[in-house]
């Protein structure tokens, strides 16, 4: 059995395409695995007789020989980003030379893209709304991007980014993503501004939130309580720091609103198992 970090993507073919309802949409089906990225909607999707709302950002990700057609509008086409790959072949890659075969003939192709058991891939929507992931979104830009301007190693950069987007997006699958736009609003501030340890009072007001109610709620949506949470962000922005600053240990406990470098380099140690000199050393800088 196969992990999907085994795979070894082959982008074989990309394009800007604009579904306008036209007979080459219809029930077919394709040699190669494909992700279609609609930039507007609504239309709706049809994958082995199942329909599917297509909004803006909509992801439809087809396998090999999977059934499928666009139920698009004439009145109003959809643009849409088509990427045509491989995911367990990049030696002899199907997606060079993709063909799709339309119904009422037989869904049978003299030569398709390889397939592996793998029940992780199996775990993949087949219709997922990127919209509300902004940086996998970016993400899958930015691969599209790597296809039309990269003048050097452009399909070795293209497949590397089919890589590490779709571990990424089995990963956004598979991790809580908090949702609330009360903690999302917080966690923001947080992310920006670890080194302002206020109390928890400070941040269920910033929410509109009595106290009880957003340590529940906060702890719902991250898995962590708020103190917890707060704390692994400044232990992470010092190992940023150590990493990639000069400044000293002192300087950076200051610079966290810790009292002394007493309790910072204790935290330090609890948080990453070895003091911050130490972390120092070990990443180069000393």
């Amino acid at each position: 059995m196969k992990k999907l970090s085994d795979i070894t993507p082959h982008v074989g073919d990309f394009m800007h395409y604009l579904y306008d309802g036209s007979s080459n949409e219809q029930l077919r089906t394709g040699s190669v695995y494909a992700m279609h990225l609609f930039l507007d909607g609504p239309g709706e999707m049809e994958i082995e007789g199942m329909i599917y709302p297509i909004e803006r950002f909509t992801l439809i990700f087809l396998r090999p020989t999977q059934p499928h057609a666009f139920r698009i509008s004439p009145k109003h086409p959809l643009p849409s980003i088509n990427i045509y790959f491989d995911l367990w072949d990049n030696q002899h890659p199907a997606s060079l030379n993709r063909s799709f075969i339309y119904a009422p003939n037989e869904f049978n192709f003299d030569h398709m893209a390889k397939e592996q058991e793998c029940d992780e891939l199996k775990q993949l929507p087949s219709v997922f709304r990127l919209r509300d992931h902004p940086q996998l979104l970016d993400t899958f830009m930015m691969m599209t991007r790597s296809i039309n301007d990269f003048k050097y190693y452009q399909s070795e950069t293209a497949n590397s980014f089919m890589y590490i987007w779709i571990l990424s997006w089995f990963n956004a699958l598979h991790v809580k993503q908090p949702s609330d736009y009360r903690i999302l609003r917080l966690l923001d501030y947080l992310n920006n501004h670890p080194e302002q340890g206020q109390s928890i009072e400070t941040w269920s007001d910033y929410c509109g939130l009595k106290r009880t109610y957003f340590h529940e709620l906060f702890l719902r949506e991250t898995g962590l309580t708020p103190k917890a949470y707060h704390h692994e962000l400044v232990m992470k922005r010092a190992a940023s720091l150590i990493r990639e600053t000069d400044l000293s240990v002192t300087a950076i406990a200051e610079k966290l609103k810790y009292p002394s470098i007493h309790p910072f380099s204790r935290h330090f140690n609890d948080f990453f198992g070895i003091s911050p000199s130490q972390y120092r050393i070990r990443h180069g800088r000393i």
